[in-house]
């Protein structure tokens, strides 16, 4: 899919380092067996050593009576790199 994105999108850095950790996450998560289109998708920034990291957690739709069983990613905004891996049981 590509879609043309208006300049105020473009500009616009949080929005931009928002969609390219996505993208990261997202990959790992294929890469792991997750389909994020399948997931309820939580985003949260964490503090690691004077700065944040992104924080993608792909959990169950539905996850009423259910425990456990997520995926959750942190992405280092700096590069986009994926810092940590975590599996819920």
């Amino acid at each position: 899919m590509n879609a043309n994105l208006p300049d105020y999108v473009l500009s616009d850095a949080l929005a931009i380092s928002v969609a390219q950790m996505m993208a990261v996450a997202n990959r790992r998560a294929r890469e792991l067996g997750v389909d994020a289109n399948r997931c309820l998708i939580s985003i949260a920034q964490v503090p690691r050593g004077g700065e944040s990291l992104w924080r993608v957690n792909y959990g169950e739709k539905d996850f009423v009576g259910r425990r456990g069983g997520d995926l959750v990613i942190d992405v280092d905004p700096a590069d986009c790199s994926i810092a940590k891996v975590l599996r819920g049981q």
